[in-house]
C-alpha cells in the first residue's frame, strides 16, 4: 500500500466524468488499498479515485454510526438515488462541508438528507446502502467527484464567490497541483 498525492482543484481528472471500472484484478485491489491508506492519512471520511489522479468510478468511505460501529467500504461503478433537497439556504453551522481537493476550506452546502447508493465491491458483490444525515452527505460528495463535480461548484452565493476567490488566492485552479497526506499540512 502507498499514500498517494491528492490532486487539487484545477487538475483535469477532477473536472470530468470518470470511466466505469471494467477490469477487476490485482491492480484494482492495489488502487483501492492505496485509496484507503491515503484517505486514512489525510484524514478524510471519503476519497474518490479522481482525487488521486485516477479517472475511474470508485470511492472509499469510512464513517462510523452514532454508536461508533464501523461503516467502511468501497463502492465501484455507483448509481445514486437522491431524496428531496429542502429549498432553503444551507445552515452555516450544521451543513458545512470540506474536500481534500480544496484543502483547508469549508463551506455550507445544502444536500439531500437521504440517499440510496448501489454499486459493487472489489469482489463484484452488490452493494446497496440507504443512508441519511452525514452518511448521505458523504455519498453525495464522493459520487459528485465521479461526475467531475466538486462541492464548491454547487455552492450558493455568497459562498461560491468566496470559494472562487480563495481558489485564485491560493494559486489553485490549474493542472499539476497536489498535496501529500503525512507530509504536507493541508487537510480538508
Amino acid at each position: 500500500m502507498a499514500i498517494k498525492p491528492i490532486v487539487i482543484t484545477g487538475e483535469p481528472v477532477l473536472h470530468r466524468r470518470a470511466d466505469e471500472v471494467s477490469v477487476f484484478d490485482a491492480e484494482l485491489n492495489q488502487l483501492v488499498a492505496d485509496m484507503f491508506e491515503t484517505m486514512d492519512k489525510a484524514p478524510g471520511v471519503g476519497l474518490a479515485a479522481p482525487q488521486i489522479g485516477v479517472g475511474l468510478r470508485i470511492f472509499t468511505y469510512d464513517y462510523p454510526d452514532d454508536d461508533g460501529n464501523e461503516r467502511r467500504g468501497v463502492i465501484i461503478n455507483p448509481q445514486i438515488e437522491l431524496g428531496s433537497i429542502v429549498d432553503e439556504p444551507a445552515d452555516e453551522d450544521t451543513e458545512i462541508e470540506g474536500c481534500l481537493s480544496v484543502p483547508g476550506e469549508r463551506f455550507p452546502l445544502k444536500r439531500a438528507d437521504a440517499v440510496r447508493i448501489i454499486g459493487v465491491d472489489l469482489n463484484q458483490n452488490p452493494v446497496d446502502i440507504s443512508a441519511t444525515g452525514w452518511y448521505a452527505r458523504i455519498f453525495q460528495h464522493e459520487f459528485d467527484h465521479l461526475d467531475g463535480i466538486l462541492y464548491v461548484n454547487r455552492l450558493a452565493e455568497p459562498w461560491k464567490e468566496i470559494s472562487t476567490d480563495i481558489i485564485a488566492d491560493n494559486g489553485w485552479g490549474k493542472p499539476g497541483l497536489s498535496w501529500l497526506p503525512g507530509r504536507d499540512n493541508l487537510e480538508a
